[in-house]
C-alpha cells in the first residue's frame, strides 16, 4: 500500500505501508497499525526543492528519471496533479505560456507528420527489405524535397519576374559594359525554330534540348539582361540570376550539413559499431504504437534484418582475427590485385568518355544529330556496366556487409562523378579552345563562336540530355529487363533460371545513380534553371518505379548492411559530387567569358562583372560595409573562428564518442559484477543448507518464523498478543 502524506503546500512526502496478513487470512485493524514517527527507510520526494543547476524550478521533476516502481510513479503523478503551487504572478504566467508552447509545438508535429510523403510506404519497405533499402528511399525522399524547395527558390527570384516583366513589356537592358564594335559577328544568335517544320523535329527537340525547347525559360540563353526601375522599385534581373544560383547551392549544403548531423548523432550514440546494439535492439527496439499485424509483422522483419547484419559483421570480424600471417598476406595480395583490376576498367571508361566526346561536337549535318546523345550514352552504360563488374570482383575480396558497401560506394562514385568531370572538361576544352581565349578559333569573342553561338545554353542541354537520358534507361530497364526476368524465374524451371534468380536490390549502385543525378542538376542549374523542377518529377517516377520493382521482381538480399553508418556515407558521397558542381559554377562566373548573343551577362565581361556594377549603385555606406566583408580584415578573423569552431566541435564530437564507449563498458562491468554476487549467493546458500541440520517440523509448530524487528524495522505482519492459533 502506498500512502500520501501532504505536509504543507509546497511538499508531499510519500510514506509506504504495509500490510499485516497472517498465512491463516486474518489483517491486523487499522487503528493498531502505527506509522513510526521518523521512518528514515521512506521514500520521501519534496517537490518543493529544487536542483543547484534547475533552470525552471517551477516545472516538475520528470517522473521518468526518478528510480521508483510503477506505483510509486503512478501516486506521485496523482500528487503532482491535485498540489497547487503557490508561484507570483510572473511565474504563472510564465508556466502557462509554456504549457501552450509545447501544445502548439506537439499540433505542430503531429500536422506536419502527415505532409511528410510516402511514410506508411518507406515502413512497409523497411520492414519488408531491411533498414538497408529502406535507407535508399529515405535518401531519394531527402532529395524530392530538396530539389522542390530549390525550385520554389528559384521561381521566386528569377522564373516568376522574368515572366512578368516580359509580359508586362518591361526591355530596358543594363548599360554596356564592354565595346561591341569589334564583336558584332558574336551577337549574332537565333534559335527561333521554323514554325513549318515536320512533326517528329519536335519530338526530337523535346529530347535533346534543341529548337522550341532552347528559346524557352528552361535554358540560359532565353533570360535577358533587363532592369526594371519604376516608383521607386529596382530588380535586377543578371542580379538576381547570379545570387539565387549562389544562394540555391548554399541552401543546399544547409540540408545536407543538418541532415548529416542527424545521422552523425545516431552513429556516435551507437558508438560507431555493433557493440551493444543486441540488447538495444532485443529490449528497446519495439515500437509500442504500432496498430494492426501488418505493421507488427514488419517490424519484426526490420529487427531481424539488424540481428542478421551484426551477427555477419562479428563473425567475420573474428575469422578475420583468427587468420594467419600467410593467409592474411595472401588475401591482402589479392585485394590488392583486384583494386588494380577495378582502375583498368575505370581508366579505359574515362579515355572512352573523352574520345566520344571530342567527336560528338565536331560532327555537323544530319550525323550531328545522331550522334548529340552519343556522350550520354557512353556515360550511362559505362554507368551500368563497370559498377556490375566492380561488384564481382568485390565478392572475391571476403570485406564485411558494410564494408563490401562503403567500397562500391567508393568505386562507383569516383567512376560517375570523374566521368562527369571528364565529360565537363572536353566541353571546356572545346569552348576556350583548351584554354587559349587568344587564338584564332575565339577571336574575337573570346570563346569558340563557330562552334558555340551560346555556349552557357549548350552546357545545359548535355546536362538536360543526361538527366533525361538517365530516365528513360531506367523505365526501359524496369520494361524490358526485370520485369521478364521475373516472369522467367516464376514460370520457367529450368536450372539456368533457377540459378539466376530474382534479382536483389543493389542498394550501392541505386544510391549512386542518385547522387549522379543530383550532381547533374546541380552542375547544370546555372545553364538550366528549370533542371531542379525536371529531377522532381523525375525523382517522384523513379520512388514509384522502385517501390514497384522491389516488391514485384526483387528478392532481400542476401547479404545486408547496417544502415546508420551508410546513410552517413551516402551525404558524405552526395557532398561530394557538390563540390564538383560548385567548381564548375565558380570557374564558370569567374572566368569563362559570357556569350555575347545570349542570356542576362551577354554584355557584360564576366557574370561575375554584375556584383560590383550593383555595388557602386549602392548608398556609401551599404558600399563599406559590403566591401569591408569582402576584405581580408572580416574574412582572415572568420576563417580562424570557423576553424576553431570546427576544432571544438571536433574535439566535443570525441569527447561524446568517448564517454559512449565509457558508459558501454561500465555497463558490461556491473554486468559481470552481478553474475559474480549471483554466483557467491548461490555458493553461499548452498554451504549454508550444508551445514545447517533439518530439523522435523511438528504439527503444532508455525510453519514461518515471526520477529518483531526485521533489518531495525517494525515487522507488522505479526501480533505477539494475537494468537494465529484461535484462528
Amino acid at each position: 500500500m502506498v500512502g500520501l502524506v501532504f505536509t504543507g503546500y509546497r511538499s508531499v512526502h510519500i510514506v509506504s505501508y504495509y500490510y499485516d496478513i497472517s498465512p491463516y487470512g486474518s489483517q491486523r485493524s487499522l487503528r493498531l497499525r502505527k506509522v513510526p514517527a521518523e521512518d528514515t527507510s521512506a521514500v520521501q520526494f519534496d517537490w518543493a526543492s529544487t536542483p543547484e543547476n534547475a533552470e525552471e524550478p517551477d516545472e516538475p521533476r520528470n517522473l521518468r528519471e526518478l528510480p521508483l516502481h510503477m506505483g510509486l510513479k503512478r501516486a506521485v503523478w496523482q500528487v503532482q496533479k491535485m498540489r497547487v503551487p503557490v508561484v507570483s504572478r510572473w511565474g504563472s504566467w510564465r508556466i502557462k505560456q509554456s504549457k501552450t508552447f509545447r501544445h502548439f509545438c506537439e499540433i505542430a508535429k503531429e500536422v506536419l507528420s502527415y505532409l511528410v510523403p510516402w511514410k506508411k510506404g518507406i515502413q512497409k519497405i523497411g520492414g519488408h527489405f531491411g533498414g538497408g533499402v529502406q535507407s535508399y528511399f529515405l535518401f531519394l525522399r531527402f532529395l524530392v524535397i530538396l530539389n522542390f524547395l530549390s525550385f520554389l527558390l528559384i521561381a521566386a527570384f528569377v522564373l516568376i519576374p522574368s515572366i512578368v516583366f516580359r509580359s508586362i513589356g518591361f526591355n530596358s537592358s543594363i548599360p554596356l559594359s564592354v565595346n561591341l564594335t569589334s564583336v558584332d559577328e558574336c551577337l549574332q544568335y537565333d534559335p527561333k525554330p521554323d514554325p513549318l517544320a515536320v512533326f517528329y523535329t519536335y519530338f526530337l527537340d523535346l529530347v535533346s534540348g534543341t529548337g522550341f525547347m532552347e528559346y524557352s525559360y528552361l535554358f540560359y540563353g532565353y533570360y535577358h539582361n533587363t532592369m526594371v526601375e519604376s516608383k521607386g522599385f529596382s530588380y535586377n534581373i543578371p542580379l538576381a540570376y547570379l545570387l539565387t544560383a549562389a544562394f540555391y547551392f548554399i541552401f543546399c549544403l544547409i540540408c545536407m550539413i543538418i541532415r548529416m548531423g542527424n545521422v552523425a548523432c545516431a552513429v556516435v550514440a551507437k558508438g560507431g559499431g555493433a557493440v551493444g546494439g543486441y540488447s538495444m535492439l532485443v529490449f528497446t527496439g519495439w515500437d509500442h504504437g504500432l496498430q494492426g499485424d501488418r505493421a507488427a509483422k514488419h517490424k519484426q522483419n526490420n529487427l531481424r534484418y539488424q540481428l542478421q547484419v551484426d551477427l555477419e559483421e562479428e563473425r567475420l570480424q573474428r575469422k578475420a582475427a583468427s587468420l594467419t600471417l600467410g593467409q592474411a598476406f595472401a588475401l591482402y595480395a589479392l585485394r590488392g590485385f583486384l583494386n588494380l583490376v577495378v582502375l583498368a576498367l575505370i581508366g579505359g571508361t574515362f579515355y572512352g568518355i573523352a574520345e566520344v566526346t571530342k567527336f560528338s561536337q565536331k560532327t555537323t549535318g544530319f550525323n550531328r544529330l545522331l550522334l548529340q546523345y552519343l556522350p550520354s550514352i557512353v556515360i550511362t552504360t559505362s554507368n551500368f556496366v563497370v559498377p556490375l563488374l566492380c561488384d564481382k570482383i568485390a565478392l572475391l575480396e571476403k570485406h564485411s556487409p558494410s564494408t563490401t558497401v562503403i567500397l562500391a560506394l567508393l568505386r562507383a562514385v569516383f567512376l560517375r562523378l570523374v566521368s562527369l568531370g571528364v565529360l565537363l572538361y572536353s566541353l571546356w576544352e572545346q569552348i576556350t579552345c583548351n584554354g587559349d581565349t587568344s587564338s584564332a578559333d575565339c577571336t574575337p569573342c573570346g570563346y569558340n563562336y563557330e562552334q558555340y553561338k551560346c555556349w552557357e545554353t549548350r552546357v545545359g542541354q548535355e546536362m538536360y540530355k543526361l538527366t533525361l537520358f538517365d530516365f528513360l534507361i531506367t523505365i526501359a530497364t524496369l520494361i524490358l529487363v526485370e520485369f521478364p526476368r521475373r516472369i522467367t524465374v516464376d514460370h520457367c524451371s529450368c536450372k539456368l533460371a533457377q540459378w539466376v534468380g530474382r534479382q536483389e536490390f543493389l542498394v550501392p549502385t541505386n544510391v549512386l545513380a542518385l547522387v549522379y543525378s543530383q550532381t547533374v542538376v546541380w552542375t547544370g542549374a546555372l545553364f538550366s534553371p528549370l533542371l531542379p523542377l525536371i529531377n522532381t518529377v523525375k525523382f517522384i517516377l523513379f520512388f514509384y518505379c522502385k517501390k514497384i520493382t522491389l516488391f514485384q521482381n526483387c528478392q532481400p538480399a542476401l547479404r545486408t548492411f547496417r544502415s546508420t553508418s551508410s546513410n552517413f556515407f551516402f551525404l558524405l558521397v552526395l557532398l561530394f559530387g557538390w563540390m564538383l558542381a560548385s567548381v564548375v559554377l565558380i570557374y564558370s562566373v569567374a572566368k569563362i567569358h559570357p556569350s555575347h548573343g545570349c542570356g542576362p551577362f551577354r554584355f557584360s565581361p564576366s557574370m561575375w562583372h554584375v556584383v560590383p556594377e550593383a555595388i557602386d549603385m549602392l548608398t556609401s555606406t551599404s558600399k563599406d560595409f559590403l566591401i569591408y566583408i569582402g576584405s581580408q580584415k572580416f574574412s582572415i578573423p572568420l576563417f580562424i573562428f570557423s576553424c576553431v569552431l570546427l576544432c571544438y566541435m571536433g574535439a566535443l564530437t570525441s569527447v561524446y564518442g568517448k564517454s559512449v564507449a565509457l558508459l558501454k563498458s561500465q555497463c558490461k562491468l556491473e554486468q559481470r559484477d552481478k553474475q559474480f554476487l549471483v554466483r557467491q549467493i548461490e555458493e553461499l546458500n548452498a554451504t549454508m543448507q550444508n551445514e545447517e541440520p533439518q530439523r522435523p517440523q511438528r504439527d503444532t509448530e508455525r510453519f514461518y518464523q515471526t520477529e518483531q524487528q526485521w533489518n531495525g524495522h517494525n515487522n507488522y505482519a505479526f501480533i505477539p498478543d494475537e494468537d494465529p492459533r484461535a484462528y
